[in-house]
């Protein structure tokens, strides 16, 4: 398993033309990713999430800072040196960069050619890897016979053919549709949980961060806006850009736009509750409402498993005398966090 470090990391570009500026790709990132950790970078189009990854594995050199990979600092490594580190890394795209000329299990063999590994030792991993991968029965296939989900299993088996103890993941589900994705995502999962290999993955796309990520790092115009455990930054982001990529892919309170429609349907009082992994559960607060002669509608939100975690929010609405709502209300707020609507 691998760790790997970045200490106030830079990326800057030289400026082009007489008028040119300075540009900033990546400026004074500092994260850690633990050995055996799933560790997501996300951030819009032009964040700097791609070149971060560019200088994890030496295909881009740092201009400030430095990144350690296993206690080493590669910025000031020659090239030979960056070849051997990245030997120990695997790497996987979003385009697939397959082979389409070779097979599929030629795709998976050629890093074994390259690193000098006898012909019997190769067949015997390409065998390991595409079981392991799930297209056993793909091994004679051309690239162009392949759906997008199982070219990207053709890469991810060529990405561990050396035994790698990090893998690299560069928007590795962004060309697949959501059911192809999922099923992409579970292998990583697989991959990390059975074979212990580190993964450090860049998306943009939240639904990945909490399918399997284990910590998140939010960029933002090439700086860390926001980093933690995965559940603590679903839960409570602090940072706009974070909360903008959690409002899209979690439940939350309706907007000022949806809040006016709920209004013109629903005439009852409308409050907003949250709910936790080891807060209160949804039946108690059902309880709490009838025990109080409270009717309720759920007209809004829901909850989500964030990293094997339930998080969410619902919006209600209570109906019934104005004094036993004001009291069912004040009771839920001793329960959970609660906000009234206005």
């Amino acid at each position: 398993m691998t760790r790997v470090e970045l200490q106030s990391v830079g990326k800057r570009y030289p400026a082009r033309g007489r008028t040119g500026t300075e540009a900033i790709a990546v400026d004074d990132v500092t994260l850690e990713v633990a050995p055996g950790e799933i560790h997501a970078v996300i951030g819009f189009s032009g964040a700097g999430k791609s070149t971060l990854l560019r200088l994890v594995n030496g295909l881009e050199r740092a201009t400030s800072g430095r990144v350690l990979i296993d206690g080493e600092d590669i910025t000031a490594y020659s090239e030979s040196q960056l070849r051997a580190v990245r030997s120990r890394i695997g790497m996987i795209f979003q385009q697939f960069n397959l082979f389409h000329s070779k097979t599929v299990a030629r795709n998976v063999e050629y890093p074994l050619i390259v690193a000098g590994i006898p012909r019997s030792e190769r067949e015997a991993r390409v065998h390991e890897l595409l079981n392991f991968v799930g297209l056993a029965d793909h091994t004679n296939f051309h690239i162009e016979q392949l759906s997008g989900g199982q070219k990207q299993r053709v890469g991810i088996a060529r990405a561990l053919a050396t035994n790698p103890g990090l893998l690299l993941a560069d928007e590795a589900t962004s060309a697949l549709d959501p059911d192809t994705s999922r099923e992409v995502l579970e292998l990583l999962s697989r991959v990390n949980r059975e074979l212990g290999i580190t993964i450090l993955l860049i998306t943009h796309e939240m639904d990945v961060v909490r399918e399997i990520a284990h910590r998140v790092t939010v960029m933002d115009g090439g700086r860390s806006v926001e980093q933690g455990d995965v559940f603590e930054v679903f839960s409570n982001p602090q940072a706009p850009t974070t909360q903008s990529f959690v409002s899209s892919a979690l439940p939350s309170k309706p907007n000022p736009e949806h809040l006016r429609a709920l209004r013109e349907k629903h005439r009852g009082k409308l409050v907003s509750l949250t709910f936790r992994d080891g807060s209160v559960d949804q039946p108690i607060v059902f309880q709490t409402l009838a025990d109080r002669g409270v009717g309720v509608n759920i007209v809004y939100g829901g909850i989500s498993d964030v990293g094997g975690r339930t998080f969410g929010k619902l919006t209600l609405e209570l109906i019934g005398d104005e004094l036993q709502v004001e009291h069912a209300i004040a009771a839920l707020g001793q329960q959970t966090e609660l906000e009234v609507l206005a």
